[in-house]
Parts: structure tokens; C-alpha cells; sequence
């Protein structure tokens, strides 16, 4: 994610297929915090849909972590954004969940778990490894316990709790991704995988509580590998603001040129 560790000609020719396929594709009906089922039938009908379609909000970290998986693969889908506090009717009889992100693919199936979006699409097309470095252990750590860690530091008061105790508890899990990071400079060997990605949008998220706070830890390689990828070009393409979906919108192809 930084100039992303791999050289300049292979991400040129990485984009241009991006965008070589979008050129070449028709564009479907669209509709997305993740955690939970395997793929099932949506009420809709499947034949409504040519791209897979996903519900996404820009700023939370598991639809972040889903987008920058499908950018990095190249698998284009029609992206709605939506508003958690006014969830779309179409996105709750996709994934009476309501959370964010959401899959429908083109047969009808839906896909409402962030980690199986991102093994989804890069099972599709995986042009730069990124399942040969997935740690699901490491993953379910940052999931877990760094996750409620997280929560309750940023919201104490929606929990009746100290969240300084929180941020104690979840720099530990910062300080085990820097020493895993002094290794070799990303959490499973020298170039950027599927766990970085899943990870980074929650390191992000705690890093911006108190950004005075987390300056003055003396984090070195977690800094270095989070501004590295957060300055990449995959990031700021899966960061690009969008307004909100309207039924009536044409639709918007993730990933854009």
C-alpha cells in the first residue's frame, strides 16, 4: 500500500487491466460492518444484476478492508453507499443484518461478511498473492479482543467504562503488530497480504482517537507500515468519497480509473 511494494510497471499494468475490463463491462443494479453468514439467495431477482453489487460505508473499517480487496483484484462491482442511520430497504432484504459491507453477486447469492468478501474476490483474481500471506489467527486477534479494545476507548460513554484502560489494552496488540512488523515489514513476510488489509482500517481507526496520544508512542515499524499504506494509491482509491445511493442513481463501478 506505500508505493505498495511492488514496482512501478507492474502497478501500471495492474491499472490499465482495471480498467480494461471496466471498459469492456455492462453496469448492474447496485446495493452494505461485517461479520457474519455464507453466501444465500436474495429476494431480488438474479437476473437483475451483471456486476456484483455492494453496499459500503466509506468510513467504516470493514467495508474498507472488503474495498480495498476487490481494488486490488480488479473485480469491478456496481458500489452503493449508504447511510447506517437510513438503511436502503434494498440493502436490509439483501442482508436483514443492516450492516456494512454487502455482497450480492450477479447469481442472486449474498455475501455479508467483510473476510469473505475479501477471499471472494481475491478466490476470483488475486494478481498480487495476497491469500498466500492470510493470517486468520492474527485476524481474529484484531477482530476480537483489539476490536471491543477499540469500541470502548473511542465510545467509553456509550459502554460506562474507562476507555483509557481500553487504549492500555489495545496498544499491547500494537506493540505485538510492531514487533512482528521489525521482521520484515508487513505482518506475514516483506510485501503487503490479505492480512494487512484486514487489519489496517482498525489500527487507522485507533491511531485517530488521540492522535497527539498515539504520536508520542514509541511505535516505530507500526508508523512507519501504517503511513506507508495509508499515502498508497490502493488506499486513496478505496477511500474516494461517494454521495449517498438513491434508487434512481445510475450506478457508480468500484474500482474507478
Amino acid at each position: 500500500m506505500a508505493k505498495y511494494v511492488r514496482s512501478p510497471d507492474r502497478f501500471s499494468q495492474l491499472w490499465l487491466k482495471i480498467v480494461a475490463r471496466r471498459l469492456t463491462c455492462l453496469w448492474p443494479d447496485c446495493m452494505g460492518m461485517a461479520m457474519c453468514h455464507s453466501p444465500r439467495e436474495v429476494q431480488a431477482p438474479p437476473s437483475a444484476l451483471i456486476h456484483p453489487v455492494l453496499y459500503s460505508f466509506r468510513r467504516c473499517p470493514y467495508a474498507i478492508r472488503a474495498r480495498l480487496a476487490l481494488a486490488i483484484s480488479g473485480m469491478a462491482c456496481a458500489l452503493r453507499e449508504v447511510k447506517l442511520s437510513a438503511k436502503p430497504p434494498a440493502m436490509l432484504l439483501a442482508s436483514s443484518k443492516g450492516t456494512v459491507p454487502v455482497l450480492v453477486l450477479p447469481d442472486g447469492k449474498v455475501i455479508d461478511e467483510s473476510l469473505d468478501i475479501m477471499r471472494w474476490a481475491l478466490g476470483s483474481r488475486d494478481p498480487e498473492g495476497w491469500l498466500e500471506r492470510d493470517d486468520p489467527q492474527l485476524i481474529a486477534q484484531n477482530d476480537g479482543p483489539f476490536k471491543r479494545d477499540l469500541d470502548r476507548y473511542k465510545y467509553p460513554e456509550r459502554h460506562g467504562i474507562d476507555g483509557l484502560a481500553h487504549r492500555e489494552s489495545g496498544l499491547a496488540f500494537l506493540w505485538a503488530i510492531d514487533t512482528r512488523l521489525a521482521t520484515a515489514g508487513q505482518l506475514c513476510g516483506p510485501l503487503p497480504g490479505l492480512t494487512d488489509a484486514a487489519i489496517l482500517p482498525f489500527v487507522r481507526q485507533f491511531a485517530a482517537v488521540d492522535p497527539n496520544w498515539f504520536a508520542a508512542q514509541p511505535l516505530r515499524h507500526l508508523k512507519v507500515w501504517l503511513a506507508s499504506h495509508l499515502a498508497s494509491e490502493l488506499f486513496h482509491m478505496a477511500m474516494i468519497r461517494h454521495a449517498l445511493w438513491a434508487p434512481d442513481d445510475p450506478p457508480i463501478l468500484f474500482p474507478l480509473p
